[in-house]
């Protein structure tokens, strides 16, 4: 297994995570945050608590996002000896010649035009 598809199956466990942690907060401040700490009670750690964390994590989460796509990038193998074919020049860029003259298909029986 290579380096890249390590940090590729890093970057989608990540993305995933980011995507939850992000889809459970509210960001009018309720969401699961609200419900582990309402009524005045310390449960879990309280609504400033489980807001903070949720915080703290989106920003690691994220960040360890792009750190892991820069050097997944530094890890990709390059292959310089393949060139692009869009600049390549030696290509013959010519068209062939049209065919201008009207082909008729002579099994079909079709009718002379010309008149006798």
């Amino acid at each position: 297994m290579s380096a890249f598809t390590i940090f590729l199956v890093l970057i989608v466990i990540v993305a995933f995570l980011l995507v939850v942690v992000i889809m459970v907060q509210n960001p009018k401040g309720g969401g699961l945050s609200s419900s582990f700490g309402g009524g005045g009670t310390q449960q879990l750690g309280g609504v400033k608590k489980t807001g903070d964390f949720l915080d703290k994590s989106t920003w690691f989460l994220a960040t360890a996002l792009i750190v892991l796509i820069l050097a997944s990038n530094l890890t990709m193998e390059s292959n310089t000896t393949v060139e692009s074919k869009a600049l390549d020049t030696t290509e013959d860029t010519t068209l062939p010649p049209l065919n201008t003259t009207p082909t008729t298909d002579d099994t079909s029986g079709g009718s002379d035009t010309t008149n006798e």
